[in-house]
């Protein structure tokens, strides 16, 4: 948690709210490009595989909470992170 909390230091200068929705699943999203890379190079690697299939999980119940509260906000979000191409 304390690297996300680094990396946000150093993107916006200021330490946003790294609990919201929002922000939430874009560390998702970032965690999950890293194991999908780890996983091409490690295929017979099944705790990974599995830690990615929990993450995408996690990140698909944020992404349906968020579209129910504010549709606007769920495509900043998708449009953002360049997601369901």
């Amino acid at each position: 948690m304390e690297k996300t909390l680094n990396k946000k230091k150093e993107s916006k200068g200021s330490v946003e709210n790294i609990g919201s929705s929002e922000s939430q699943i874009s560390i998702f999203t970032k965690r999950i490009k890293n194991l999908t890379e780890h996983l091409k190079s490690n295929k017979k690697d099944h705790n990974t595989r599995r830690g990615l299939m929990k993450l995408v999980g996690k990140r698909k119940k944020l992404l349906s909470y968020v579209k129910s509260k504010s549709n606007e906000r769920y495509e900043s979000i998708i449009k953002s992170l360049g997601l369901r191409r």
